[in-house]
């Protein structure tokens, strides 16, 4: 049953591919991003669409953006909490701390900020309750070569969404994850033309459909209140994280 999701980083890749699918089977979207027109392209002149321009890294922000969002369509069924950012890849010595601080702001603290903003709106609600699904990608399970920032945010994505799975039981509150891999989009597209493995050798990967994944989170924010999804691995079949390292 259609109800009201809130999609953040809903400008391009997999949160625009989410937000245009769920608009389809007929949800009201709250898109939230930096980029305006990037928004606006992506809800494609829907009324049941609501543009956001935000930046997750400001909890306050994020919070008018919540508070606007419940206004707007009365309550807040589902946050899909996909916002994120890749540093260039480097060693631990040779990552600028700005990369670091950049990479936690969003990837972690931006992805905290929203989730606060779900879970208090969740919780004030009438009737209260609703789902939070963090997108965890394949990297909160295996490391790519160098990417110390993003691996290590979203591996504490991992405990984020255990820790909302258990505060949100009071509540009706549930939280899953999806860890995503070698998904289509701009961002990952140099993964086709040859990625760097665990040996030192750079080889091309094989890729899924965005659309694959939207239809996973979809089915996810279509369980009835009782049922959850606590983790889920989306990916390119013979992509290599089963053996990588």
């Amino acid at each position: 049953m259609a109800g009201v999701i809130l999609v953040t980083g809903a400008s391009s890749g997999i949160g625009r591919a989410v937000a245009e699918r769920f608009l389809g089977a007929g949800w009201s979207v709250a898109l939230l991003a930096r980029r305006a027109a990037l928004l606006n392209e992506a809800a494609g002149g829907s009324e049941r669409a609501l543009c956001l321009p935000c930046d997750v890294t400001s909890a306050a922000a994020v919070d008018a953006a919540f508070a606007a969002a419940a206004r707007r369509f009365g309550r807040i069924d589902v946050l899909f909490n996909n916002a994120g950012l890749f540093h260039a890849p480097g060693l631990i010595d040779e990552l600028p701390l700005a990369d670091w601080q950049a990479s936690v702001d969003v990837n972690l603290h931006g992805m905290v900020h929203a989730a606060r903003a779900a879970f208090r709106q969740m919780r004030a609600q009438v009737p209260q309750g609703g789902r939070i699904i963090n997108n965890g990608s394949v990297s909160a399970q295996a490391p790519r070569p160098g990417s110390l920032g993003y691996t290590v945010a979203k591996h504490a994505i991992t405990g984020l969404t255990k820790v909302l799975a258990l505060d949100g039981r009071p509540f009706g509150i549930s939280c899953g994850q999806i860890d995503i891999g070698n998904a289509a989009t701009d961002l990952s597209a140099g993964l086709a033309q040859g990625a760097r493995q665990a040996d030192g050798s750079i080889r091309p990967e094989p890729m899924m459909g965005v659309a694959d994944v939207a239809g996973m989170v979809l089915a996810m924010a279509s369980l009835p209140p009782e049922a959850n999804v606590l983790s889920m691995t989306v990916m390119a079949s013979a992509m290599p994280l089963v053996g990588r390292g």
